[in-house]
């Protein structure tokens, strides 16, 4: 018992939304063994919008994929690119504030 604690204090394991998976939300995403985690504020500071957009798409939308280490969200960096460009206020806030400011052409 004591071990099998320490097991998951050590290796948490993902709490990721049942109706999400990587393969579903991106085909490009199957491919990479370690997405890269971010937290509120560095997914609201990379997507160029405030960090209550990003609170406010976890509880409503569905889209994004995330886990909860420590009482704080982690969000998946592929997952908030894919939110970001879903809508047009929001891939223009990406491009223009965020990170695309520092991307010439997105693949």
């Amino acid at each position: 018992m004591a071990k099998e604690l320490v097991s998951q204090l050590i290796n948490p394991t993902p709490v990721l939304k049942p109706t999400i998976s990587l393969n579903r939300v991106s085909p490009a995403l199957s491919r990479f063994n370690k997405p890269i985690w971010l937290s509120v504020s560095e997914a609201a500071t990379l997507g160029g919008v405030q960090g209550k957009t990003i609170r406010r798409a976890i509880k409503e939308d569905g889209i994004l994929i995330y886990k909860i280490v420590k009482n704080r969200y982690q969000i998946e960096l592929g997952s908030l690119i894919v939110f970001l460009n879903r809508n047009t206020k929001l891939k223009n806030k990406l491009k223009d504030f965020g990170l695309g400011q520092y991307v010439s052409e997105w693949k």
